[in-house]
């Protein structure tokens, strides 16, 4: 097996993917049948700056040599030989947010990520305006936002990216982006394939009475679907994956998608009638449409799979974060105690203990809000914990109560789906952090959306495996085959699942819980007016088990 690997590595029979996330940067290297052949990884934070979460440029490419720097000592040490080049090369990242470059490529404000919430006024008169829902972290609602504010870069925006797109213009040249991270820029026209035109004419409009002038279809990205060329890696975006000079340019890169999409590639869900749900910082769910919505709805995002076929999004802000800061403040009790458990053994007590808890919460709440939701309408977020005076405080209780509140926003969003539009799901599947400990979030999100629930070791190294499963259909595919026969008939053919049917009396517990969690609403409404947000001490993700 390693003989061969190492063959298939030197003779470049491979695919590099790289995935920015939110508290971590990955690189895994696959070969002809998809398998990992070595990963890497760094961990970087999030910073609140001016009362906006940021990201330096320079973060980026120090997190992105180290991870790449450690797959090449991975190559070696499981291999012997070194990583001198890549058959082919594809790069994710966090969807939507804002890079604004001017005409001599400098950035002209700091990176603002999908976790900001201060685009409200425009995220509202926008979707007003197109007729679908325009999410507050969507690219067009924070350059219209810019606009409102009179910020003065606006007038010298020469092109806007995500960064995704980002990352693969240093790398190739080419200004360009996968169908589904562009379709979190713009809403993408299904009949075409581009922006949608009028989208675009009406933003111009709106720009011009605000008393900027701008031409929205020159600052966006090309869009390029699965399957297409988008590139190559120049001795420049050579040496920012690798300074040593080793790893030698010309490799072709697919189209970069946004962690959305690359999460569906690594679940093989990219079929209508077929979803995925990705647990770390934030937590979402993709779910592929078999027929139009019926009307727009403010909690779901149209958005595409990288193949351009529609989905529906449900996107919540906040996800695992406040169980990390539970569990931490757990291991710290842990270590004053004389006992040295680590992380994962924590968690793993932590979640077990809840399969012991009160079905539906036994009278306590938990609100994971680090920052806004804009599904429950907050613009920012404190957590909290409470309950009712006559409820036990025992562990298993308490955590099932987190776990939860870590679905309980998800749960709003695919109420909507599913109940008011009657979107029906053969299969959800679920990967993240959040799943790592066998049975138990996997139990809990089959109650939350009645549905049955699948985990596997498919998706086990996450969006980078998927970003390198795209380059590799992209340089591998038979000609004209669909990105869904691809990863059915070669990538997960004879893939393991393990499936958890919704039980009755969880589904009832949740249930109850929900009706709770949703009444006592305004009592998180009420701690973000009371308690002041300190901007000194941001709250960060602590473990990526989420």
């Amino acid at each position: 097996m390693t003989t061969d690997a190492g063959a298939a590595i030197t003779s470049g029979r491979t695919a590099l993917g790289i995935e920015l996330g939110s508290t971590r940067i990955k690189a895994v290297l696959i070969g002809p049948d998809h398998a990992p052949l070595a990963v890497g990884s760094s961990d970087w934070e999030n910073q609140l700056v001016d009362r906006l979460w940021t990201y330096s440029l320079a973060d980026v490419w120090a997190g992105v040599q180290q991870s790449v720097a450690a797959l090449a000592a991975d190559v070696q040490r499981r291999h012997g030989v070194e990583l001198a080049g890549v058959g082919a090369l594809g790069v994710s990242a966090m969807m939507h947010g804002y890079l604004a470059f001017d005409a001599d490529g400098e950035l002209l404000a700091p990176f603002r990520t999908w976790r900001n919430t201060n685009t409200g006024r425009a995220a509202e008169r926008l979707s007003a305006e197109f007729g679908c829902n325009i999410p507050h972290r969507w690219s067009v609602a924070h350059l219209y936002q810019a606009v409102l504010d009179g910020e003065e870069h606006v007038g010298r925006v020469d092109h806007l990216t995500t960064l995704a797109g980002y990352v693969h213009w240093q790398l190739t040249g080419e200004k360009v982006l996968g169908v589904g991270d562009a379709s979190g820029m713009l809403p993408i026209d299904a009949a075409t394939g581009g922006y949608d035109a009028a989208m675009l004419a009406r933003f111009d409009e709106l720009a011009a009475e605000a008393g900027v002038e701008l031409t929205l279809a020159g600052l966006l990205p090309a869009i390029a679907v699965a399957g297409e060329p988008a590139g190559t890696l120049t001795e420049a975006g050579a040496r920012l994956l690798d300074p040593t000079g080793r790893l030698s340019a010309g490799a072709p890169l697919c189209p970069p998608e946004g962690d959305a999409g690359t999460g569906m590639v690594a679940t093989g869900s990219v079929a209508p009638r077929t979803g995925n749900v990705s647990a770390g910082t934030s937590i979402f769910a993709m779910v592929v449409l078999e027929r139009p919505l019926g009307r727009a709805h403010r909690e779901l995002d149209l958005v595409t799979t990288p193949a351009g076929d529609p989905v529906a999004m449900v996107h919540c802000n906040n996800g695992a974060s406040e169980l990390d800061a539970w569990a931490g403040l757990f291991a710290q009790f842990a270590r004053a105690l004389g006992s040295d458990a680590d992380p994962s053994r924590v968690f793993e007590t932590l979640f077990t203990a809840a399969l012991d808890g009160a079905g539906d919460g036994g009278g306590m709440l938990a609100y994971n809000y680090l920052s806004g939701e804009p599904i429950t309408d907050l613009e920012e977020g404190r957590p909290l914990f409470l309950r009712s005076p006559d409820s036990r405080l025992d562990l298993g209780t308490f955590m099932r109560t987190h776990l939860y509140s870590a679905l309980a926003t998800l749960r709003v969003g695919m109420d909507v789906l599913q109940q008011a539009e009657g979107v029906r799901l053969d299969r959800m599947f679920a990967h993240g952090g959040l799943f790592r400990t066998a049975g138990v979030a996997q139990r809990f999100l089959a109650a939350a959306i009645d549905t049955p629930v699948s985990v596997g070791d498919v998706a086990a190294e996450g969006g980078a495996w998927g970003a390198a499963v795209l380059a590799a259909f992209a340089t591998r595919r038979a000609p004209g085959q669909a990105l869904a026969d691809y990863l059915d008939t070669t990538v997960f053919a004879g893939a393991v699942l393990q499936t958890v049917e919704p039980r009755p009396d969880d589904v009832a517990g949740f249930d109850a819980f929900m009706q709770r969690y949703l009444a006592a609403l305004p009592v998180e409404r009420a701690a973000v007016e009371h308690l002041p947000q300190d901007a000194g001490t941001p709250a960060a993700p602590t473990e990526e088990h989420a």
